[in-house]
């Protein structure tokens, strides 16, 4: 379906993305999913494509584009099939960096972006612990000034690169008297930082290509020049990335339903049952019909929710509405399409399979439907 936001460049820099993804992912996708790890050499070749720095200014590598390349990078990056791979590139590019990007010093930002919009650098965000996931509020890593150093300590659970990222931002509380979300702050944390490990990586359900770890944090000592944007601000940081974040997730979302239904609609046209093409039957085509629907709404709340995003429109109601529906309907439709496989879909073999255990954590992480939907409705005054 067309869409008014969509110009001829961004459709250029789609099958750009698209052709590397059809070339260079799909065929290897299958060893990553094996071994847990996508090479290091992936996220160079990013780089060298510009795919990674795309909405970051060209003095720093980037291609000086808005979030709209974000949400068609999502997209495509969605339709590869492999859930893992995406999400490894999407933190990097549109969950963690902007922390350094939006609120960085010259100086930070002339040391890290270069490398972050080339790849030599990848990147994790480290907000979630084993105790606060949606309630950034709850937040207990604790960052405490000592002399000319920040001292910091506490753990960090479910960071996607946890274990492979080169640069990490953290945020710690630095006022121990606030209360709720006042009183936190963001840390830029060099691997490789004494005091600062990964504790574990986690065995995941789905995603299993990119690593998924525990970081711990024992009297890691930085900096003050670590320090990320304004001291004791560093919630408004994560809430107004949380924004690009839900984006990029709804597009990922978009993505792979897509994906989901072209290939679904391929395999009920070859496969035979009961004397025709399973297409034939009406309660097949129908519901395919529906998903296919419910996939078009999506697709333009995305782009236009993009498009007051890019305006500087105030649209935390739209984005939690896009992050809630996008999350919830990818999950629909791998049901269905996993159903219409039959056995097949049970296969390890067949990419649906995959896809229906890797689109089980959107509903999940960015922000969890309940709480997407409790945004929603304080803008309804429900």
């Amino acid at each position: 379906m067309q869409s008014i936001y969509m110009t001829e460049e961004l459709e250029l820099i789609r099958a750009q993305i698209r052709r590397f993804v059809e070339e260079e992912v799909q065929p290897h996708g299958e060893v990553w999913e094996e071994s847990g790890e996508i090479p290091r050499a992936m996220f160079t070749r990013m780089g060298e494509l510009g795919f990674l720095g795309m909405c970051y200014p060209a003095e720093y590598g980037g291609g000086g584009c808005d979030t709209m390349v974000s949400a068609i990078l999502a997209e495509e990056l969605g339709r590869s099939t492999f859930g893992g791979f995406s999400a490894a590139v999407l933190v990097h590019t549109d969950m963690a960096s902007p922390h350094l990007a939006n609120f960085g010093s010259e100086e930070q930002k002339r040391r890290y972006l270069p490398g972050i919009c080339d790849g030599s650098l990848v990147t994790a965000i480290g907000v979630t612990e084993p105790d606060a996931g949606s309630d950034v509020a709850g937040l207990r890593t604790r960052a405490v000034r000592e002399g000319d150093e920040w001292v910091l300590n506490g753990s960090k659970m479910f960071i996607t690169n946890g274990a492979y990222a080169n640069v990490y931002f953290i945020a710690a509380r630095t006022d121990p008297e606030a209360k709720g979300s006042q009183g936190i702050s963001m840390f830029i944390v060099d691997k490789g930082t004494p005091g600062f490990s990964v504790s574990r990586k986690l065995d995941k359900m789905g995603w299993r290509c990119s690593d998924t770890a525990e970081l711990v944090f024992e009297d890691c000592r930085l900096p003050l020049g670590n320090l990320l944007g304004e001291l004791n601000k560093g919630f408004y940081s994560v809430m107004k990335n949380f924004q690009n974040e839900r984006i990029v997730i709804g597009g990922m979302a978009v993505g792979e339903s897509e994906k989901a239904l072209e290939l679904t609609l391929d395999y009920v046209r070859n496969r035979k049952a009961f004397g025709g093409a399973l297409i034939d039957k009406q309660a097949i085509r129908q519901r395919l019909a529906m998903l296919w629907s419910k996939l078009e709404a999506a697709r333009q709340l995305l782009y236009h929710t993009t498009w007051l995003d890019t305006s500087g429109a105030d649209c935390v109601k739209e984005v939690s509405m896009l992050k809630a529906m996008s999350a919830e309907l990818v999950n629909e439709v791998m049901y269905d399409c996993l159903q219409f496989h039959g056995g097949f879909g049970y296969i390890k073999e067949c990419a649906i399979e995959r896809m229906a255990r890797d689109a089980r954590i959107l509903p999940i992480g960015g922000g969890a439907t309940e709480v997407m939907l409790e945004e929603v409705a304080k803008r309804f005054d429900l």
